[in-house]
């Protein structure tokens, strides 16, 4: 991962050296890959402690995939795989984020698509992607979809956000919902 870094070091070393403006633009190195260099540092001196980055390819910090292993909440002892992809574009844009894990989760589609405002580009309500926002904003985004995030009213995967709040309610009660009282059919088999 240091590899990238002192990479760019290096070229910034050799800049000085050079007064030709054909080999610096033949060693240039993109903003993306400047700014990530900064980022993934500070994400790996600040993941959560229920997180764990990997980045196959040390020259490039741009592809990485997040595990999430929460410790609390509905999905606790779970551990949950995620490929970041950072486009060349970013800070401009937000990462493309997918889940690898198929689970059954209100915000992420079993085909691994995740409801993150964070991850949104436009958002009509404010909370979307924004140049100052960093990867670690993300990994934590990422990480509280299974603790505080976890949003059964305004559902991607409309399917486990009802199956989650008719077992909620019903608790497993044959003839009244122990919750609040309503008399309506107890849930059939899931």
């Amino acid at each position: 991962m240091l590899t990238l870094a002192r990479k760019l070091k290096k070229d910034d070393a050799g800049k000085a050296g050079r007064s030709s403006a054909t080999s610096d633009s033949a060693h240039r190195v993109s903003i993306r890959d400047r700014l990530l260099t900064k980022e993934v540092a500070d994400l790996e001196a600040n993941l959560p402690s229920t997180c764990k980055a990997s980045f196959p390819d040390e020259n490039k910090l741009h592809h990485f995939q997040l595990s999430v292993s929460p410790d609390e909440g509905y999905y606790q002892s779970g551990k949950f795989q995620f490929e970041v992809d950072v486009p060349e574009a970013y800070n401009m844009v937000p990462p493309k984020v997918r889940c690898l894990t198929r689970i059954w989760h209100p915000n992420i589609t079993e085909n691994g698509e995740i409801c993150l405002s964070l991850l949104r580009e436009h958002s009509i309500d404010g909370t979307g992607w924004a140049p100052t926002r960093t990867l670690k904003d993300v990994v934590w985004g990422l990480n509280s979809l299974f603790t505080d995030l976890l949003n059964f009213d305004d559902p991607l995967n409309i399917d486990a956000a009802e199956h989650h709040l008719r077992d909620k309610c019903w608790g497993g009660s044959p003839t009244q919902c122990p919750r609040c009282a309503c008399s309506s059919t107890p849930p059939g088999p899931s």
